[in-house]
Parts: C-alpha cells; sequence; structure tokens
C-alpha cells in the first residue's frame, strides 16, 4: 500500500489500478480485521504496543490484545485515574496509514461497497473520475463522553430541513439526513466514555445498529451495515450511583477488561515522572531527590489502603502527579526568594501541596468528621514513615533523638535560603553525616543537603522519636499521650457537642 501523499491515487479508477486495489484482502477487509492484521504484524516485529502504558504488562494489555486478536467490541471497566481512555486512544496506532474513501461523504464510504445513497449515485454518475480522498488514523477515531443529555440525533443522525430546502429533496429522502457520531466513526474507532451515563433508550439505539446494522430515523428507515469498532469505558461505582449498561448491550459486549491502580510503588513511581511535568526550563534547576519522589508515590498508595477514604472512588494516579507538581512549584517559590539557583523539594513542600490532596480523595463518615485536611497530613506523615523506614532501618539515630532531649529545638522557616538551613541543621551532632544513607557525597549542594537532612527529621517526628509544632519546630518527644491522641474521632466528636 502507498505510504506517501503524493503517491496516493485520488479517483476511483486509479485506485482501481493501484496496489491498494491489487490485494482484496486489504481493499476489502473490516475495520476489526485491520486492527487484528496490523497487531498481527506488531507482534511478529516486537514492537512495543503500548508506549507510556506501565503497569498493565501481565494484566490489562495482553487483555485488550485478546480482544482485539478476537474481533471483539470491548469495555475497559475502572476507577479513575486508570489510563482508560489512554489506552483507548493508542488503538488509532494499530490502523493503516492510510485509507481510501469516497471524497465528501459524511459516513466515509469505502468506494469498493458504498453505503450511503449519495456515494452510490455518485459513483454511477461518475464511474472512475469518481474523487477519492484519504483518512489518516487520528481522524478514524471518534470518542464521545457520555452524558445524560445526549439524544439519539447525536448518536444515530436525525432529518436536517435545510439540507433538504437545499438540495430541493423530500424530507424523507435518504439525502437529507444528518449523520451522528456513530455513522460518522464507520470503518473506524467508536469510543464512549462513562457508558453508564448514557440514556437506555440511547444505549438501545446502539445496540441495534450494532446488532441489526439498521436504524430509524423519524420513522424513516435506513439500513446502515457499519464496519466499526466499539470500545467502551466505565467507573464500576457507576452502575449503581448514576445508571447502568443495558443487558442486551452488556451482552454484545465481548471482553470486558478490568483496570487497576500501580501494584508496586516502581511502577507508580515511573508514571509520576512520565506525566508530571518538573522540566519547567524557565525558572530555578529543579532536581527531585528520589526520596521525595518515593514518599509522593507512597502517600498515594497509603491512601488506596486507608478505611477512611472511599475506597468505591478510588485515589485516582492524577494526585501524586498534582503533588508532585505542587511541591516542585514550592521549591521553586522558595529558591526564587531566596535567588537561588537550584530548587529542591523538601518534606515541608508536601504540606503546601495539600490542595493537590484533599481535592482528589472522597471521604467516609469517619473521614468526614476528622476532614479533609487533617486526613491529608496523617497521610503524609504516614508516607513520610514508611519511606524514612526503607532508607533508615537498623541505622542508630540515638545521637540526633539525644540533641533534642538534652533541650535542643530547631525551626526552619520556609523562606530561608539553603545554605543558613544547612548551617542551622549542621548543629545538631550527627545529623549530616546520616544523609549519606540517602546516597549523598561530601560536595552535593545546600539545597540538597538541606532536603535530606529535614527529611531525616520528619522521620523521626513520623516514627513519633522527636515532636514538631508550628510555634517551635522540632522540639523532643513528650512520651506521655495526650487524651486528644487516645480519643477516637467519635469519642471527640460526642465531647465536643456535650
Amino acid at each position: 500500500m502507498p505510504h506517501t501523499h503524493t503517491e496516493l491515487p485520488h479517483t476511483l479508477g486509479a485506485l482501481r489500478a493501484s496496489e491498494y486495489y491489487a490485494d482484496p484482502a486489504i481493499a476489502h477487509r473490516s475495520t476489526k480485521e485491520e486492527l487484528r492484521a496490523n497487531l498481527i504484524a506488531k507482534i511478529r516485529s516486537g514492537e512495543t504496543l503500548f508506549p507510556g502504558i506501565v503497569g498493565y504488562n501481565d494484566t490489562v494489555i495482553p487483555q485488550v490484545i485478546n480482544a482485539v486478536l478476537s474481533r471483539h467490541n470491548f469495555i475497559l471497566l475502572g476507577l479513575r485515574g486508570q489510563a482508560k481512555t489512554r489506552l483507548i486512544r493508542m488503538l488509532t496506532s494499530l490502523l493503516d496509514p492510510h485509507l481510501p474513501y469516497v471524497a465528501g461523504c459524511e459516513i466515509r464510504d469505502n468506494p469498493f461497497a458504498p453505503l450511503c445513497r449519495r456515494c452510490k449515485l455518485l459513483i454511477l454518475e461518475h464511474g472512475d473520475e469518481t474523487p477519492i480522498a484519504w483518512l489518516t488514523p487520528e481522524q478514524r477515531y471518534v470518542e464521545k463522553l457520555a452524558t445524560p443529555d445526549v439524544t439519539i440525533a447525536d448518536m444515530i443522525g436525525d432529518i436536517d430541513p435545510i439540507k433538504a430546502a437545499r438540495a430541493g429533496q423530500n424530507i424523507g429522502d435518504e439525502l437529507t439526513i444528518h449523520y451522528g457520531l456513530l455513522p460518522r466513526a464507520n470503518r473506524g474507532i467508536f469510543a464512549v466514555n462513562e457508558l453508564p451515563d448514557l440514556a437506555g433508550k440511547i444505549q438501545v439505539g446502539l445496540f441495534n445498529i450494532m446488532q441489526e446494522g439498521d436504524i430509524q430515523i423519524k420513522g424513516y428507515p435506513v439500513r446502515l451495515p457499519l464496519d466499526v469498532m466499539l470500545c467502551f469505558t466505565a467507573n464500576p461505582e457507576d452502575y449503581t450511583a448514576r445508571g447502568k449498561i443495558i443487558t442486551p448491550l452488556k451482552d454484545r459486549i465481548g471482553s470486558e477488561i478490568r483496570t487497576h491502580y500501580p501494584l508496586q510503588l516502581e511502577q507508580g513511581l515511573e508514571i509520576t515522572a512520565e506525566e508530571s511535568w518538573t522540566k519547567r526550563g524557565d525558572g530555578p534547576a529543579v532536581r527531585v531527590p528520589k526520596y521525595v519522589a518515593e514518599l509522593i508515590e507512597q502517600l498515594a498508595f497509603s491512601a488506596r489502603d486507608d478505611k477512611r477514604i472511599d475506597k468505591k472512588s478510588g485515589v485516582s494516579q492524577r494526585l501524586p502527579i498534582s503533588v508532585m507538581e505542587n511541591v516542585v512549584s514550592n521549591a521553586e517559590r522558595r529558591a526564587l526568594l531566596a535567588e537561588e539557583d537550584l530548587a529542591v523539594p523538601r518534606v515541608l513542600d508536601l504540606y503546601a501541596a495539600l490542595p493537590a490532596i484533599t481535592g482528589k480523595i472522597e471521604l467516609e463518615y469517619e473521614g468526614e468528621l476528622k476532614g479533609g485536611d487533617q486526613i491529608a497530613r496523617d497521610l503524609i506523615r504516614l508516607a513520610v514513615a514508611k519511606t524514612f523506614d526503607r532508607y533508615f532501618e537498623g541505622i542508630n539515630m540515638q545521637p540526633v533523638i539525644q540533641w533534642f532531649d538534652l533541650g535542643g529545638d530547631l525551626k526552619l522557616g520556609d523562606d530561608a535560603d539553603s545554605a543558613a538551613i544547612v548551617r542551622r541543621l549542621s548543629s545538631i551532632q550527627g545529623l549530616m553525616e546520616k544523609t549519606r544513607a540517602l546516597g549523598l557525597s561530601a560536595n552535593e549542594p545546600d539545597a540538597v543537603r538541606a532536603s535530606a537532612a529535614e527529611f531525616i527529621l520528619e522521620g523521626l517526628y513520623a516514627q513519633k522519636r522527636i515532636s514538631r509544632s508550628e510555634e517551635r519546630g522540632f522540639t523532643a518527644e513528650d512520651r506521655k499521650r495526650s487524651a486528644d491522641d487516645e480519643e477516637t474521632p467519635r469519642q471527640r466528636q460526642r465531647r465536643q457537642f456535650n
């Protein structure tokens, strides 16, 4: 098949004489057969099928491959932020680089097997001189977000009285139809996001055209055996919360594929590093320490396990991505104020990123009693504790703790320059030496050293081995637990009301 625009034939006669038409297996195959053939070729060549999709190699991607090989319509079922839409959009990489259609046709008719009356009449009148145009893979992908106000006219089509008047046609003539999104996706991929939000009668319309290949527009029957690959996405919560998929349509969907969040921390780190905007280029240079990236990802993992957060809504992978961007921005702001050339995020910056956390978690009753802001702070502390353990398990921190037990205290301001912070941190016996466990060398910039040392102090605070307060900063840990620490949220609420 020709691959450059200048070589593509632009009349039906030239198309018939081309190498495209010489291979009937290509000229007359369906979209699903095309996807299958190109998928097989990519697998045989060892090409990466869905680049940038992380964590699905052993779970979701094999099932998508099976669905395409089976020529199935399929649905991706999963919680928000699980790359469902992104995965479906990447199916266009399995389409041919060019596909011929009758020029000007709204439903991209195959020149060798036209469906619409206009194209049949055009070919009958012009024969080999019928104009041919070509579609790219991107033009063959049509996507619709399902909402309750979507109509049959949007999805299937409607009679267009203006078109009838301009052409002098009878309003019941097939030539007066304004086609909807599904017919316009003919010979391509049609994706519907959030399928349960689509009204039942619209789902019936989809099923009918999928199963029987016919539609009725204003009582006028039209036979349209469309050639289309249908893909859907849905959130399991939506089956009962906002709607459901009607049984005949669900039965027609060949494969139901479950998506999931990253299963390992390393997978989440790779996704966040790829998707977050950290290479700014127009301000101070940005350097994100590995332990900062890990504790941001750990925050999301901890949130997904927290019983105070609604499991049905999930915790999107957008949370660590947004947190990372906010953390970097706060480090940038600090570097700009201190007139420094290097911005290095600190644990302190996670608390500045609370708006990126609270807006992405749905709380259960117990969580609502405590409040989203406090839940987010608890999650940060838990993430710091777990990340700290990975780096400092078995390392003696007693000299640092003893410095505070002997009356030392330290308050680190958000606006202080890195050199000043390092000087203050260096006064704590043994602290700077412990940063070697984070892979730091002796000649690291002050911003890097300050971040590492603060992480150690935050880790000790998260493990309740030292204390921290807004007024005094880091101090010795009070070994006596307060009454508030012993109370559950419900007990505290009862006491407050009484």
